[in-house]
């Protein structure tokens, strides 16, 4: 079946290291599946705001004796998502002035962060504690803006420059690996292995 996506047909004229660049890791990868505008950085952005928001939903009911707890989860969740909105748009125009590829965003640090957020926001409403809610805040939001700012949104740019027909690798000081170099020296000027190495490709 035929990949809805131009840029796949691409691919086969870079080398592993810059597929690699392209693709990225597994949730880097899930998104590559989406069409270009659906996996826009604002989308995504916006996309880990109303995880954030529906993650909310139990705090906000149980949390709130006040019967306008429901409204006020649909203020808090729309501005959580616009937020997050403005962020991502913010990072493709940084992005597109900077021409940054995009790099491995501290996973050990952001990953836990959303989780640490509830933990210290149910401390709070059960008043246990009194936590600042900035830093609970800054828990909860910062870990998917900061993802799209560091990986996806510089990985967008250069999907869209493929999709384009244009190499997005051509201006880097570094030279584009070749396949056939590699298999060449894996070989190591062994022509009847190298033979069979061709056979198995072209099968």
């Amino acid at each position: 079946m035929e990949s809805p996506h131009r840029w796949h047909g691409h691919l086969d004229a870079l080398g592993l290291k810059e597929r690699e660049t392209l693709l990225g890791a597994s949730l880097s990868r899930r998104f590559t599946q989406l069409p270009l505008w659906l996996s826009h950085p604002s989308n995504i952005a916006a996309f880990y705001g109303l995880l954030i928001s529906l993650a909310l939903l139990l705090p906000y009911r149980f949390g709130n004796e006040s019967a306008s707890w429901f409204s006020n989860w649909i203020f808090h969740s729309a501005l959580i998502m616009v937020s997050c909105l403005v962020l991502g748009m913010l990072s493709l125009i940084i992005v597109s002035l900077s021409k940054r590829f995009p790099v491995t965003p501290p996973r050990y640090i952001l990953y836990p962060m959303p989780f640490l957020g509830f933990g210290l926001l149910t401390i709070s409403q059960t008043e246990i504690l009194t936590i600042p809610s900035g830093l609970v805040w800054l828990l909860l939001l910062l870990p998917g803006p900061m993802y799209v700012h560091l990986s996806w949104a510089p990985r967008w740019r250069l999907l869209c420059q493929l999709e384009d027909g244009i190499n997005p690798f051509e201006a880097m000081d570094m030279p584009l690996l070749e396949e056939t170099n590699a298999i060449e020296e894996i070989t190591d000027g062994d022509e009847e292995l190298l033979s069979v190495v061709n056979a198995l490709e072209s099968e």
